[in-house]
């Protein structure tokens, strides 16, 4: 992309061009592209605020469809829909309740933005399958009926979009003696990838991920093999995995002691293990790829509401939610940046916190999710009935970053960790009393009487209330930043139809830049290719500081703004850890100690560029210009032989899902930057299937040296069909073709990032490159490549919430 094309797309954005910017921010009187609404059952017609990203994410994963695949309702339908439906259960206790008046109260407070509830609450309430939970445990008993019955229960689970957790600590180890058979046990592991596997049959075509959370207490025998068992990254891709850590190991781990290993079957001592060498490796693997993560299981036992009904040994997919077996739970987030109000000293500039306006917002978010709970179809009885006796329900927070930034407080500070706590400790206080409030009229939870209510309060509704949870999609829908993170990016690229870019940039800075003028093109085109604005020229230093990203705060302000959270949450923080490529095992170490001192419940890791698909570099490290598609030449002519390759190739390996197992495309580049070759590899598959995928891979690249545009090869196997109807995975592969073409025309976007990237090569005093050489130094090439890229739509996806999310059309790794 040139100079001409940057200013074409820049041009475009101080249009406000529909698909331009990600959200429109709370208050800066900026109107967001609308989209027309008609009216509903005679009612007149609502205006609401979700910008065009939003209404993309809605009309994908959340209105009713067509047999076509097309939306037959529109957005206000949708949240009539769902609030109308959540309000019919206050008839329930009160056959004289006024519905139409609750519903209303419901849906004016989603329709502007103030409250969420999780996406299965959105997507099914008022209609056929009406499952309204997101988070799930299910028990794994060390039986072959317990094991296959949880796995029964999970595809019924997955299949109504929601996500599972297990704790996999009660089978035997490997190598273990079964006594019915006389036969060996092949432990825990060998079972996880049989729910892995119903995970990924059950979720393709569905509009919600299957999700799946694996927990291994670390006095297990299979203990060491279960932290490696995600080394591999095709393995385990269903599962997010979790060490429970005991207070006696954190304590052995500080002594430099041992501990004991315990066989569940019998409760015999094992073997001792030295705390350290295991407390090793689990920082070692989460330095290298992010799991296992951690969950500090007696922390979270110490506040279980109802231990004299059992003890929590799982969580939910990411962690915030423990859970007892067969507990579900009902989540919702509320949009802090939704709680500002416009300073009322004289002044007249900046804003301040509404704290009225939110203790009305706790209020009916407590009564929404209560009706939930009754409004609720679970898959199986026993879930029901334990959901029912304990009511669970977990309200949490998004748009935190936003927030700050227009309170003038940066991220990592003081003022915004003491802000947190602040915010946190009083939507605890008002969500407990609006439980109480409604244990009068409705009853206490079934198991109050022994719970760690009983004594201190006449009743209470709720065994736990408050919950900061992920809010991938929701806060797309919201138009703010994620749950309590930071800013993931003050810029991104985000791709629409036909392969076109546009350049998505955070509101509020927007804002802010043309208030205080430095709102120039070349501000906006170093922004969208580095992320943040910690190395650019012109932007004043108290914006830097305000507008700072994930990556440029310290892992240490991110512990300190979970602990501070976690301090008046009734369950967990799902927040992710983010780290530079560049830092150290020993740097991960200090978190994960810093985090069990703190008081936190769990931590989650991510590495810059370490899970995600890696560039392969030359041997020697050497740096090799490269040159871009745009700099592709024309096809040559027939007679010409194709080019010859060379002794050194690198590129990248992207896996793609197909109808006859997963397909690994590997497209290497020649010297000069030119894609010249495809290899594939497809699973175990062998036969016709791996002989034509070989074939199509070897006349791909004869096409490549000979000259053609992968631009023409894309556009030639794209859409090939085989036998599969609707398509395969994430992205619809019809056939291994379509499956080699997504993947080229997955790496072609890439490509065109590094182009971007080329600002970036300038920022950081690379001064042998230009925009205009087409040339690009591989290293930073890869630098780009190594954010990480969405399966559905090619974009930048953030490690965030302890989860995956694509702000740029709603997909999620989290369910």
């Amino acid at each position: 992309m040139d100079s001409e094309a940057y200013t074409r797309i820049l041009s475009a954005a101080d249009t406000r061009g529909e698909g331009f910017t990600l959200r429109d921010s709370i208050g800066t009187g900026k109107k967001p592209p609308e989209k027309p609404h008609t009216r509903v059952s005679g009612k007149p017609e609502t205006k609401i605020a979700i910008n065009e990203n939003g209404v993309r994410v809605l009309e994908k994963r959340y209105l009713k469809k067509d047999p076509d695949g097309k939306p037959v309702e529109t957005v206000e339908e949708m949240f009539r829909r769902v609030s109308g439906n959540i309000a019919q259960a206050d008839r329930r206790y009160d056959p004289h309740a006024d519905v139409e008046a609750i519903a209303a109260e419901f849906f004016d407070m989603m329709t502007s933005l103030e409250f969420m509830p999780n996406s299965p609450t959105l997507m099914n309430a008022g209609r056929d399958l009406q499952q309204l939970s997101a988070c799930f445990v299910l028990p794994v008993g060390d039986s072959m009926d317990s094991i296959f019955d949880a796995v029964k229960h999970t595809a019924l689970i997955h299949k109504s979009g929601g996500g599972t957790g297990f704790d996999f600590s009660s089978l035997r180890p490997a190598g273990d003696t079964v006594g019915s058979t006389s036969g060996i046990s092949s432990g825990p592991i060998s079972f996880m990838t049989v729910f892995d596997s119903a995970t990924e049959a059950i979720k393709q075509g569905g509009t919600r991920r299957g999700a799946n959370m694996g927990i291994l207490r670390v006095d297990h025998p299979d203990i060491m093999p279960f932290i490696t068992c995600k080394e591999d990254n095709s393995k385990l891709n269903n599962f997010n995995i979790s060490v429970a850590l005991t207070d006696e190991f954190m304590a052995a781990v500080e002594a430099g002691g041992e501990y004991d290993l315990r066989n569940p079957r019998n409760g015999n001592v094992f073997a001792r293990k030295p705390a350290r060498e295991v407390f090793d490796k689990i920082i070692e693997m989460a330095w290298k790829n992010g799991d296992p993560g951690v969950v500090f299981i007696d922390k979270m036992n110490a506040d279980n509401p109802t231990p004299h009904i059992g003890r929590i040994a799982s969580t939910n997919p990411c962690g915030e939610q423990p859970l007892l077996p067969y507990e579900s739970c009902n989540l919702g987030s509320i949009n802090l940046s939704a709680m500002l109000k416009k300073k009322t000293n004289g002044s007249g500039a900046g804003f301040e916190f509404d704290w009225d306006r939110l203790a009305a917002t706790v209020e009916r978010a407590v009564h929404f999710l209560d009706n939930v709970i009754d409004m609720n179809r679970y898959p199986i009885q026993e879930i029901e009935k334990v959901t029912k006796s304990n009511r669970k329900i977990g309200l949490g927070v998004m748009g935190f970053a936003d927030m700050l930034i227009r309170l003038g407080i940066p991220y990592n500070s003081d003022p915004a960790v003491n802000m947190g706590e602040r915010i946190m400790g009083f939507i605890q206080k008002k969500g407990h009393e609006a439980s109480v409030n409604l244990a009068g009229p409705r009853g206490s939870f079934p198991n109050f009487k022994g719970s760690i209510y009983d004594g201190k309060t006449d009743g209470m509704r709720n065994a736990t209330i408050t919950t900061i949870a992920p809010t991938g999609t929701i806060s797309i829908i919201s138009g703010c930043s994620s749950g309590i993170e930071p800013l993931y990016a003050v810029a991104f690229t985000r791709n629409v139809m036909e392969g076109t870019e546009l350049l998505d940039i955070n509101p509020l800075f927007e804002e802010i830049a043309s208030e205080r003028g430095f709102d120039s093109p070349e501000v906006m085109k170093q922004a969208a290719a580095q992320g943040t604005l910690h190395d650019i020229k012109g932007i004043p230093d108290d914006i830097k500081k305000l507008f700072v990203t994930a990556h440029d705060i310290t892992p240490e302000w991110h512990i300190k703004m979970q602990a501070a959270f976690q301090k008046h949450t009734d369950n967990a923080v799902s927040k992710t850890v983010n780290f530079p490529n560049s830092a150290t095992i020993d740097d991960v170490a200090a978190v994960y100690l810093m985090a069990y001192k703190l008081n936190c419940k769990g931590v989650t890791v991510y590495r810059d560029g370490s899970r995600d698909e890696q560039v392969l570099t030359k041997g020697n490290n050497e740096k090799t210009a490269a040159k871009t598609p745009a700099a592709v030449e024309p096809p040559v002519s027939m007679t010409q032989k194709p080019k010859v390759r060379g002794e050194v190739a690198f590129g990248v390996t992207r896996k793609m899902k197909t109808g006859c197992g997963n397909l690994y495309v590997t497209i290497n580049e020649d010297e000069e930057g030119r894609p010249v070759e495809i290899f594939t590899q497809i699973g175990k598959a062998g036969g016709c299937v791996a002989s034509q995928c070989e074939a199509m891979g070897r006349m791909t690249s004869l096409a490549l040296r000979s000259g053609t545009e992968p631009q023409e090869i894309v556009k030639q196997m794209r859409g090939i069909s085989c036998h599969l109807p609707v398509g395969y995975g994430g992205g619809k592969v019809m056939s291994c073709a379509d499956a080699m073409a997504q993947a080229m025309d997955w790496y072609l976007g890439y490509r065109r990032n590094v182009v971007d990237a080329m600002t970036l090569s300038q920022m950081k005093g690379v001064d042998n490159h230009s925009l205009n050489d087409n040339k690009l130094d591989f290293t930073l090439a890869s630098e780009i490549l190594k954010r990480g890229a969405c399966p559905d739509c090619g974009g930048t996806v953030e490690h965030a919430d302890g989860c995956v999310v694509c702000r740029g059309c709603g997909y999620t790794e989290c369910g």
